[in-house]
């Protein structure tokens, strides 16, 4: 069980209080204004403060000198920031958590160390996620590269087996690591590693590449 300081009433405040304090929790939400408040429902069973999140008394109030978590969760990007900094470096509260709207800050909050959930981002994530399903299972997005997971087609090729070189070679794709179809062995591929229809693969491949390389993606 943890002491945790939510920082703003909205749609996403009241969610995670609800979620904080419904998972045993001790929460307290601050917001500028009351009537958010009402959002929190009657089953929450947590306290409210009324004030400015990053007022050295509001925080107080909210037990901030016992806070294990604090999650500034505003619609403002520039007033979370202002509460997590006056949370961590005034009361050195141990874990804060920045809501960040602007994902043009992202690297300022990174080179920063600031723990932050860019909400613009992950939504952009989940609905690309959505978008390119019929590419096999988009893992992970590193700048202008794709990681998918997918079963490898090789009868439209009309072959039976490809050598891990030539595939990476051909296509311009890494092959992070392999699953025997039959799931018998799993492995981190040398160049020279025979690939046969069915596997499964772990591939990291550029977004324009993945068009032309769909061909090796079972349906």
């Amino acid at each position: 069980m943890s002491n945790v300081i939510v920082v703003g009433c909205g749609r996403v405040g009241s969610r995670l209080a609800n979620m904080l304090s419904d998972n045993g929790n001790n929460v307290c939400v601050i917001d500028c204004n009351a009537e958010p408040f009402a959002q929190l429902g009657r089953s929450f069973n947590g306290s409210t403060v009324q004030g400015l999140g990053f007022d050295e008394e509001t925080l107080i109030e909210a037990g901030v000198e016992e806070c294990d978590v604090l999650a500034a969760v505003t619609n403002y990007d520039n007033t979370n920031f202002m509460v997590i900094e006056v949370a961590s470096r005034l009361f050195k509260v141990p874990h804060v958590i920045s809501r960040l709207d602007n994902p043009h800050h992202e690297r300022a909050y990174m080179q920063l160390g600031i723990d932050y959930v860019c909400g613009t981002s992950l939504i952009a994530e989940d609905v690309f996620s959505k978008i390119i399903a019929g590419h096999g299972s988009h893992v992970e997005t590193f700048g202008e590269f794709e990681v998918l997971r997918f079963s490898l087609d090789l009868h439209k090729e009309g072959r039976k087996t490809i050598r891990v070189s030539d595939l990476e070679r051909d296509h311009d794709v890494r092959i992070v690591a392999f699953e025997r179809g039959d799931g018998s062995a799993s492995s981190i591929p040398k160049s020279d590693s025979i690939l046969y229809h069915g596997d499964t693969l772990l591939a990291c491949i550029r977004y324009e590449l993945i068009a032309s390389f769909a061909r090796y993606i079972q349906d």
